[in-house]
């Protein structure tokens, strides 16, 4: 079942911070999770860990990954997004400072939907936060769920 929450999944605690600033000064009122590894994300996502008995079939309507994370990194998880029937459709846009080619090649070959490399100036990120809200959780028609 396709919810209103946002994933983020990011470990820098001031791009949280700026992310969630952005949502804020966007208007956007869905619940966001965090996860700040690749462990804690894909504990949420399937219920394993600390998230063990959380009802799997709500999903996110957007995850939001960033790539360099701790203990299991952001392609893995993509990987493992797109590898499972309940979160293979999951909309994944990868937030990342990575300027690597091979990150870029690889996110989309995993199947992210968009790699979006953060921008320094907060106004130009505000700016893209909007954008995303507004195509990502207004205008994108989602995939039925089941």
């Amino acid at each position: 079942m396709a919810s209103n929450i946002i994933l983020l999944i990011e470990d820098n605690p001031d791009d949280e911070a700026l992310t969630l600033r952005a949502f804020k000064k966007s208007n956007l009122t869905n619940e966001v999770i965090i996860a700040r590894d690749g462990v804690q994300a894909l504990d949420y996502l399937f219920g394993t860990g600390d998230y063990t008995g959380r009802d799997t079939s709500v999903v996110p309507s957007l995850i939001l990954l960033d790539l360099k994370l701790p203990k299991v990194d952001g392609l893995q998880v993509l990987e493992r997004i797109r590898s499972d029937a309940r979160t293979r459709l999951v909309p994944v846009l990868i937030l990342t400072s990575s300027k690597e080619q091979e990150d870029l090649i690889r996110g989309y070959s995993l199947g992210a939907n968009s790699y979006v490399r953060k921008p320094v100036d907060f106004n130009q990120f505000l700016h893209g936060i909007q954008q995303l809200g507004l195509y990502w959780l207004v205008l994108n028609e989602q995939p039925p769920s089941g």
